[in-house]
C-alpha cells in the first residue's frame, strides 16, 4: 500500500526468484531491481542461500529501506519496503 498524500492505494509487490543462487547475486539482483522503484514501494525476494539471511537485512539497513525476513521449508522469503 503507498500512500499518495491524499489517500492510500494499493501496490502490488514486486518479486525477485533468486531461489539456487549463491553470494552474492541475491544482493545485487536486489540492488538492481531497488533503482527502478520508489520510496514507498514494497519487493519480495526468495533465496535459499543462508548467506542472504544476513546479506540482504544488512543491504538494506545500509541503504534505508526495512526489510522482514520469514522462511518456509528452506526458503528464506524478504519482504523489503523502499524508503
Amino acid at each position: 500500500m503507498a500512500f499518495t498524500g491524499f489517500l492510500f492505494l494499493e501496490t502490488e509487490t514486486q518479486r525477485i526468484d533468486a531461489r539456487g543462487l549463491k553470494c552474492p547475486l541475491p544482493v545485487l539482483k536486489l540492488e538492481k531491481r531497488l533503482e527502478a522503484l520508489a520510496s514507498g514501494d514494497a519487493l519480495e525476494v526468495l533465496a535459499t542461500d543462508p548467506m542472504a539471511r544476513i546479506d540482504i537485512p544488512l543491504y538494506c539497513r545500509q541503504k534505508g529501506h526495512a526489510c522482514a525476513v520469514s522462511e518456509d521449508n528452506g526458503v528464506l522469503r524478504f519482504l523489503v519496503l523502499v524508503g
